[in-house]
C-alpha cells in the first residue's frame, strides 16, 4: 500500500558497494515495519471508535479518511521539507510527528472527543507521510542503482510484515480491554497505553537515527532543460492515477469494514476482539502475493497479471455478498492475496514512456492515494443505506476499473 516516492540523489562519498551500506539499511527496515504497523491498527480502531461514539458506518470511517486526508495534504510540502533538511533529519522529525500523533491519543480518550481521535490521527499520519518521503529515495540511493527495485521490495516486505502482526497487537491489547461490562469512558481509556507504547517506541527510533551515522546523500539539482508538455497529456498515466486512487480505496475500505462483517450474525458472528485477528489473513495474504507475483511477473506481462488479480477479486467480492458463513468471510479474506501486486503494477505501468515527465508523474501518482480517505467513506454512506454486506458493491466497481486499465487503458498511446 505504501508509495515507492522516487527520489535523484548522489553519495558523496561515491561508495558503491551494497555491503556498505548493511548496517543502514538494517536500520531503515525498522521504519518500514512500524508505518505497516500503525496503518493496520486503523482496522482496529474503526470497530472500537464505532462502538464507544455510537458513530455510523459513514462517521466511523473518518478515520481513514483523516488519515490517507493527510497523504494527499503533506505530501508535496514534506518534499520540500525533506529536501531541505535531508533524508537522515527528515526521517527523525518524520518519528517525532508520529509519536506526537499517538501521544495525542491520550487526552483524546481522556475527554472522550471523537474530534480529537481524528486530529490524533492526522497528527501521525503527517508524520508517516514525512517518513515515506525520507526513506523510500533514501533506501533506493543507498547502494547501487541495479540494486534498487530489490532493497526497496524487500523492506516494503517489512512493511506487510507490520500490517500482518498489528491487528493481533490489537485485538489483545485494545479490544480485549473493552469488553461490554465496561463504561464508555473504560473503553475509550483502553487506546491510551497501547498508543502511549507506540509513541515511545517511534521517540526511541528517533533518538537512534539522530544518534547513527548514516551515510551523507545529497540530492541533486536537475539540469535546466526546456521542458515541453506535461505528464497530463499521456492517457495511461492520467488513467493510472485513476486506478491507484480506486485500488487503494478498495483496499483500505475492506480492511477497515472486516471487524464489522465478521461480527454479522449471518456471516460468523463473532466478538470483535476475535474478529480482528483474521485482519491478518488479509494483509499477510498480500505479503505472500508479492513474492508470488513477483515471480510470475518475469513470464508474464504486468497488465495482464493485474487484469487476472482484479477479475479474482470482483468474484471474491461477488461471492462474499451473495453467501454467509464461513464461505463469505474466507472469500473476502482471500482477497488480500490478490491485492498484493496491484500498486506497482499500476505505478510501473502508468509512468512507462513518461520520459523527462516522469517525476511529475510519480508526484501525481502518489497523490491519488487519497483514494484510502474517500473510498471508505462512500462505502460507510452505502453501508448506512443499503446494509453493510451490499456495500461491498463499491469495490467491485473500482476493481472493474482496474481490469479496464490492466486490459487496455495502460497501453501508452503515441502523443
Amino acid at each position: 500500500m505504501a508509495a515507492s516516492i522516487a527520489g535523484v540523489a548522489q553519495e558523496n562519498n561515491n561508495q558503491s558497494n551494497d555491503g556498505n551500506y548493511t548496517f543502514a539499511l538494517t536500520s531503515l527496515t525498522s521504519l518500514f515495519f512500524m508505518w505497516g504497523f500503525i496503518t493496520c491498527l486503523n482496522d482496529i480502531l474503526i470497530p472500537h471508535l464505532k462502538g464507544i461514539f455510537d458513530l455510523s458506518y459513514s462517521q466511523a470511517m473518518l478515520v481513514q479518511f483523516c488519515f490517507f486526508g493527510a497523504y494527499f495534504i503533506v505530501s508535496l510540502p514534506a518534499g520540500a521539507l525533506v529536501k531541505k533538511l535531508g533524508y537522515q533529519k527528515g526521517i527523525v522529525l518524520g518519528l517525532v510527528i508520529a509519536a506526537a500523533g499517538c501521544m495525542t491519543f491520550y487526552p483524546a480518550a481522556s475527554m472522550q472527543s471523537y474530534p480529537v481521535f481524528l486530529f490524533a490521527l492526522f497528527i501521525l499520519a503527517s508524520g508517516i507521510t514525512i517518513l515515506q518521503v525520507s526513506a523510500n529515495p533514501y533506501v533506493s540511493i543507498l547502494g547501487k542503482s541495479e540494486t534498487a527495485p530489490s532493497r526497496l521490495t524487500l523492506t516494503q516486505a517489512f512493511n506487510s510484515l507490520g500490517t500482518t502482526i498489528a491487528p493481533f497487537f490489537g485485538a489483545l491489547l485494545i479490544l480485549n480491554e473493552a469488553t461490554e461490562v465496561l463504561t464508555k469512558a473504560q473503553q475509550a481509556e483502553s487506546v491510551q497505553m497501547p498508543y502511549l507504547f507506540l509513541a515511545g517506541m517511534l521517540l526511541l527510533l528517533a533518538a537512534i537515527f539522530a544518534y547513527l551515522k548514516l551515510p551523507t546523500v545529497e540530492q541533486q539539482e536537475p539540469e535546466t532543460v526546456n521542458i515541453s508538455g506535461s505528464a497530463w497529456q499521456y492517457s495511461h498515466l492520467v488513467l493510472g492515477a485513476i486506478g491507484i486512487f480506486v485500488y487503494v480505496g478498495a483496499e483500505v475500505a475492506i480492511g477497515s469494514f472486516l471487524v464489522n462483517l465478521f461480527a454479522e450474525p449471518t456471516i460468523a458472528a463473532m466478538e470483535e476482539s476475535e474478529a480482528a485477528k483474521y485482519i491478518a489473513y488479509y494483509w499477510g495474504g498480500a505479503m505472500v502475493g508479492r513474492f508470488i507475483g513477483a515471480a510470475v511477473m518475469q513470464k508474464i506481462e504486468g497488465g495482464k497479471v493485474l487484469a487476472f488479480n482484479a477479475t479474482a477479486s470482483i468474484v471474491l467480492l461477488l461471492i462474499t455478498i451473495f453467501s454467509s458463513g464461513a464461505i463469505a468471510m474466507w472469500a473476502v479474506l482471500a482477497i488480500g492475496l490478490f491485492n498484493s501486486i496491484m500498486f506497482p503494477t499500476i505505478f510501473t505501468l502508468a509512468i512507462n514512456g513518461l520520459k523527462q515527465h516522469t517525476s511529475q508523474g510519480s508526484g501525481i501518482l502518489c497523490l491519488a492515494i487519497v483514494g484510502g480517505a474517500i473510498i471508505p467513506y462512500i462505502q460507510g454512506l452505502l453501508a448506512d443505506t443499503i446494509g453493510l454486506q451490499l456495500s461491498f458493491l463499491l469495490p467491485i466497481v473500482c476493481y472493474v476499473f482496474i481490469v479496464h486499465y490492466g486490459l487496455k487503458g495502460s497501453k501508452p498511446k503515441n502523443v
